[in-house]
């Protein structure tokens, strides 16, 4: 029986070795997501794409949360609106995890900035459902990689 246990260790390390790209990161199949749920993914992709501020605040729910990286939450469909006034661009999103029960919902994603690029980041909508469609109850997001901090300036050599 222990050779069936350590024959068994050694498959699930392989297969998970197998799932890890060089760097060590486990890579995340995608999901498909039911339409309704869907749909918010794209709705957001294609709001922030046309830079329409209004349009991303009216995908969250009227006290919904914002909560970006290095930024302080940001609560309300008029204080979300107003944050992402000056933002959008490219961005593709892809749901690798996802859950519903009732009224309540999840997404874990990940994302990048245009088709084809390398993803950047990662995301978690927590939804609320609002009749027959799903709104963004709170989105939190964050980079792959941590900004790095701004190099001290040294002191000049006349200064020491």
């Amino acid at each position: 029986m222990g050779y069936a246990v350590l024959a068994a260790g050694c498959l699930l390390i392989a297969a998970s070795a197998s799932a890890q790209d060089p760097a060590g990161r486990v890579a995340a199949p995608t999901v498909t997501l039911p339409p309704a749920v869907d749909r918010v993914l794209r709705d957001y992709e294609r709001a922030w794409r046309a830079r329409d501020a209004a349009a991303l605040a009216a995908l969250f729910a009227p006290e919904g949360f914002v909560l970006s990286n290095g930024r302080p939450p940001v609560r309300g469909r008029a204080a979300i609106a107003e944050a992402y006034a000056k933002t959008g661009g490219e961005l593709d999103l892809r749901a690798i995890a996802y859950e519903t029960e009732g009224s309540l919902g999840h997404v874990v994603g990940v994302y990048s900035h245009g088709a084809g690029r390398p993803e950047t980041g990662k995301f978690v909508l927590v939804l609320k459902r609002d009749g027959d469609r799903w709104l963004i109850a709170a989105d939190m997001d964050n980079a792959n990689q941590r900004e790095r901090a701004p190099a001290s300036p040294r002191p000049s050599p006349a200064a020491q």
